[in-house]
């Protein structure tokens, strides 16, 4: 059951009754991608922004923050984070709100950026939609192997200690002992914190929600004007650079995985290897420039350039792997 099948009803009657574009025209498919996306994501952010709130009010931080840093996981919790973005249906910007979240419940940031490229690199469409049309030996391998990057990528970026590249704005949040500091013993009313939890929510997605649009905006516009036709091209051909093509032709793309893949089996079956095509695919789903444009808001360049480089490095090696393979 699509949860979001009524706002791609709205999307249709904007687009085809009130607009009155011909279905079949590229401006089309652009304004009911950027009708249908806008609403989407701004539910999205709304819900998760709000349901994040009260988890950080609740959220025992000192002691969670003790257990995943003066504790020795050898791993574990990079694998649950990437277990986690595995069955979260997000696409690479609806999984941002639940970023902010664990950013700003103080989860460390390697463990949510293996969620961050996790979620739209192995999801329900990989697991479900990937053995039917290529198998399951392709379709284990792939998951395996996403799982295996995203779980790299952010032991990597924690690594590097990149946490002061976070906008300090988004690391704030009142916990319960905060506010019940200020109401001293009494109990605290639920109006109170109804109005505390809708003002955290409405402040995040007040900053964000801006570069959501404008990123949905350029996505719709690449969606709607870029020809298939100019994508099969480059990527029919079998040379060593085809992969680094496939990626970055990818990356400025911006679409969800169960969108993507019957372009990807159609392009297997004109004949382009495996890898070249799941290299595309997996930029398109896992990378975008609206996705960049938003997290530009939450962090400065140098962790942004090195998340994109990080995972632009694991999709090629996705793409060489599955051309060995495939």
């Amino acid at each position: 059951m699509d949860l979001f099948a009524p706002v791609q009803s709205f999307a249709d009657i904007v687009t085809y009754q009130w607009l009155g574009i011909a279905a079949d025209s590229y401006l089309a498919q652009a304004v009911n991608y950027f009708v249908y996306d806008t609403i989407k994501i701004g539910i999205l952010f709304i819900l998760i922004n709000y349901l994040m709130a009260i988890i950080r009010y609740y959220f025992p931080i000192e002691r969670v923050r003790d257990i995943l840093t003066k504790r020795r996981w050898y791993g574990l919790e990079y694998l649950l984070a990437a277990l986690l973005g595995v069955i979260t249906p997000f696409c690479s910007c609806s999984s941002i709100p639940l970023f902010i979240g664990f950013i700003s419940a103080g989860i460390p940031l390697g463990v949510t950026f293996t969620f961050l490229i996790s979620s739209p690199l192995v999801n329900e469409s990989s697991l479900y939609l990937f053995p039917a049309i290529f198998g399951w030996k392709i379709s284990l391998l792939y998951n395996l192997v996403g799982i295996g990057i995203s779980i790299l990528g952010g032991m990597l970026i924690q690594k590097l200690k990149m946490e002061k590249y976070i906008q300090p704005e988004f690391l704030k949040f009142k916990s319960k002992k905060q506010v019940e500091g200020k109401y001293k013993n009494e109990k605290i009313p639920f109006a109170d914190l109804v109005r505390l939890w809708s003002k955290e929510a409405m402040d995040i997605t007040k900053k964000v929600f801006p570069y959501v649009v404008l990123g949905v905006g350029l996505g719709a516009l690449i969606h709607g004007f870029i020809p298939e036709s100019l994508i099969t091209k480059y990527l029919s051909i079998r040379s060593w650079y085809t992969i680094p093509v496939a990626t970055l032709l990818g990356v400025p793309l911006y679409a969800n995985s169960v969108s993507i893949i019957p372009v990807i089996e159609a392009l297997v079956g004109k004949g382009i290897p495996m890898g070249t095509a799941l290299a595309f695919m997996t930029a398109t789903v896992t990378l975008s420039l609206p996705e960049a444009l938003i997290l530009k808001k939450l962090m400065k360049w140098p962790l942004l350039i090195t998340f994109f480089g990080i995972t632009i490095l694991g999709i090629m090696l996705i793409g060489y792997l599955f051309n060995i393979v495939g």
